[in-house]
């Protein structure tokens, strides 16, 4: 059983992409089968058109789809590259929705022998739900704006989140318009059936694991903050109980997805990982302050009730390969890797990177596990610079011998795990043995 879970981890991540273009590939096949025969600029521009929104169309059930938190992705893909399709399929998304109604437009207006704008004004205010699919796309492409790096940095995490489930409106108009002015949909009752299966069964998945889920475990577990505990600056643990905790299937290294019932933090749900192994009874996070919800997490009041959705994420014992592990944290990424640290079989090295010796956390906790395991830990921080040691192939392999043999998990800032990566591709360590997730979604 264990090594069929471990067989269905490892090629679902190659099995979901065939998946998803298998039914692009279904796509075409409808237009295909639709099209007689293309003819002139026009009859080849609105071909375009209608590909490109065909397409468009599937994107959205999509990346519905990647973020719908169904477990069996989530724990085999990871969240963070789950993320990253989505990120990429919705910029595709935006992409194709925009040549949809650049092509269609122009298109008929060479049919028409008309104007542009005429040709537009006239789409849009005779067509049925025409209005509706417009509406759609406006509201994709300003998705598609905040979404952009530029416009990411400048909002926070609740902000951006919020915004975000305006696509769920804009695919609601973009259905109703591509089944009523679609020719590949109109008079077609074997490609609307297929079409209402594909956004209907996307919408279970949705409406269950994003809101039907969190809701039942609210009521089952009934979690809630007992104590908030100071670890370093800036840096608290949240300690917490409940009923039948066992049953949530916590692994180390996961995270969850918080939602403290307390004013001003009720509204949302932010990811932060276990930083001890889940117990039937208790579980702890240690959050760093890096925006208003986290820093609020520093005046929880004992008592408050608290709802999870997860665990989530792929970063466990499962990615491992070989029998020697390197565990390399940096600030408060260290939370994942102490679960771990404390779990993980066989021979296991951490290095813990800090930028003062006050800012590693758990470290009483990380010497005792250490010293219960045998283990070797490593601390490395940049001042004093007496005590710092550059993130380098040569002093990584300087720290952990026969680092080439080593899986290695990887947790800390950005600038810091690109560096790391770098360094450990440069000390001969596999791709395949670098495993990493980033919670910056």
């Amino acid at each position: 059983m264990r090594s069929h879970r471990r067989l269905r981890r490892s090629a679902l991540p190659l099995l979901a992409p065939l998946a998803i273009g298998a039914g692009a590939a279904g796509v075409l096949a409808l237009w295909w089968s639709n099209t007689t025969a293309v003819v002139g600029p026009a009859g080849w521009l609105t071909g375009a058109g209608r590909i490109t929104g065909l397409l468009a169309g599937y994107a959205c059930a999509v990346l519905l789809a990647l973020m719908a938190r169904v477990p069996l992705l989530d724990h085999a893909i990871g969240t963070d590259r789950l993320a990253r399709w989505h990120a990429l399929g919705g910029r595709c998304t935006v992409s194709l929705a925009l040549a949809h109604t650049l092509l269609i437009i122009w298109g008929y207006s060479l049919t028409s022998h008309r104007s542009v704008v005429s040709q537009t004004s006239a789409l849009v205010l005779r067509y049925p739900d025409l209005l509706k699919g417009t509406a759609g796309f406006l509201l994709f492409l300003a998705t598609g704006v905040l979404s952009a790096r530029a416009a990411r940095r400048r909002m926070s995490y609740e902000t951006w989140h919020y915004l975000h489930f305006a696509t769920y409106l804009a695919v609601f108009l973009a259905f109703g318009h591509q089944l009523s002015n679609g020719a590949d949909f109109v008079g077609d009752r074997a490609a609307q059936a297929a079409w209402y299966t594909l956004f209907l069964g996307v919408a279970v998945l949705v409406a269950w694991f994003r809101f039907a889920v969190p809701l039942r475990r609210g009521l089952r577990h009934r979690l809630r903050v007992t104590a908030v505990h100071p670890e370093a600056p800036g840096v608290v643990s949240v300690h917490l109980t409940g009923e039948h905790l066992d049953e949530l299937g916590c692994e180390p290294g996961q995270f969850l997805r918080w939602r403290f019932l307390a004013r001003g933090l009720w509204w949302t749900a932010n990811p932060y990982s276990l930083s001890a192994p889940a117990h039937p009874r208790h579980l702890r996070i240690t959050v760093k302050a890096a925006g208003g919800h986290s820093a609020a997490l520093a005046h929880l009041a004992p008592g408050t009730r608290v709802w999870v959705e997860g665990p989530y994420g792929a970063f466990t014992a499962h990615r491992r390969t070989a029998p020697k592990v390197l565990l390399l944290a940096g600030g408060v990424g260290i939370t994942p890797l102490r679960t771990l640290f404390e779990t993980l079989p066989g021979q296991v090295t951490l290095v813990y990177r800090a930028r003062r010796a006050g800012d590693l956390v758990l470290r009483d906790e990380l010497d005792a596990i250490a010293a219960h395991r045998r283990a070797a830990v490593h601390y490395v921080v940049d001042e004093p610079a007496g005590y710092s040691s550059p993130l380098t192939a040569r002093a990584l392999s300087a720290l952990v011998p026969d680092l080439a043999a080593h899986d290695v998990y990887l947790c800390g800032p950005p600038g810091m795990t690109q560096a790391a990566i770098r360094a450990l591709r440069e000390a001969g360590v596999p791709v395949r043995r670098i495993h990493h997730e980033s919670f910056a979604f």
